[in-house]
C-alpha cells in the first residue's frame, strides 16, 4: 500500500494518541470524519496499522527489570528458527523477539519483576528443548529514550 499525505497525517496523529476521536483527526487534517474512518479501516486491512495500544510504566506495575538477551541456537534451519520464534511469542515476559545477523541468532527484549523471576525464566526457556546453545543477558540501568513512533 502506498501512503499519501492524508494517510501519513492520520498515522502521525494516531502514533501520538491512538484514542484521538475521529472528528478531532478529521479537523486536524482538514478532512471529513467519514474519510478518516475509511482510511483507518484501509490502513488496518492492509496491515500498515497493526494495533491500538496503551503504554504502561513498567516500574509502576512491578516489572522494573528490562533485559536484552542475545540468544545463540544450537542448530539453525527454517523449522528450528520458526519453533524458537513460536516459543518466544508464547512467553509473556518477552516483549520483542528479533532474528538478527551476527554471532547470535536472536535478540530478545524482556521485562521482569525480579532477578529471581528472570533466573527461573532462563532455566525454563533457555534449554536444549528450545535449541539454545548460549545466551548473553544485558540489564538496562536507565532508559534515556523509549519511543514506539515510526518516523513518517
Amino acid at each position: 500500500m502506498e501512503l499519501d499525505r492524508i494517510d501519513i497525517q492520520i498515522l502521525n496523529l494516531l502514533q501520538d494518541d491512538a484514542s484521538t476521536p475521529l472528528r478531532t483527526i478529521a479537523d486536524r487534517i482538514h478532512s471529513s470524519t467519514a474519510t478518516v474512518q475509511r482510511r483507518i479501516a484501509q490502513l488496518r486491512a492492509s496491515g500498515v496499522l497493526l494495533k491500538d495500544v496503551a503504554l504502561v510504566d513498567r516500574v509502576k506495575v512491578g516489572r522494573p527489570l528490562t533485559i536484552f538477551v542475545s540468544v545463540q541456537l544450537t542448530a539453525q534451519n527454517t523449522a528450528l528458527l520458526k519453533a524458537f520464534e513460536s516459543a518466544m511469542r508464547a512467553e509473556t515476559d518477552v516483549s520483542a523477539c528479533y532474528e538478527v545477523a551476527g554471532e547470535y541468532d536472536f535478540l530478545l527484549v524482556m521485562t521482569a519483576p525480579s532477578m529471581e523471576h528472570y533466573q527461573q525464566f532462563t532455566r525454563r526457556v533457555f534449554t536444549s528443548l528450545n535449541n539454545v546453545a548460549n545466551y548473553k543477558s544485558q540489564f538496562a540501568m536507565n532508559c534515556a529514550k523509549f519511543e514506539t513512533r515510526v518516523p513518517l
